[in-house]
């Protein structure tokens, strides 16, 4: 699943994908931001780093949104794999 979203993703795009894991990260450990907000930040914060890299364009909203799925998916993968239900 995460090879089929990484061949839409622009080499240049893919940055981002560390970036937003990382500000995940640090968003899950603020005692003040809910959960169901982390997502919407991190889609919010890949399309203006997309637009920052690529320019205003369609193509650059959608590479925001794909990097911000894939940081999500990313990290879902590796915590559903350590709690091993």
């Amino acid at each position: 699943m995460e090879e089929m979203i990484m061949d839409f993703i622009v080499e240049k795009a893919l940055v981002l994908v560390p970036v937003l894991w990382v500000i995940g990260y640090y968003l899950k450990k603020t005692p003040r931001v809910y959960d169901w907000v982390i997502p919407w930040v991190l889609t919010a914060v890949g399309i203006a780093g997309a637009i920052g890299l690529m320019g205003v364009t369609v193509d650059a909203i959608l590479q925001g949104v794909l990097v911000s799925g894939a940081a999500v998916l990313g990290h879902q993968l590796i915590k559903q794999a350590k709690k091993g239900d």
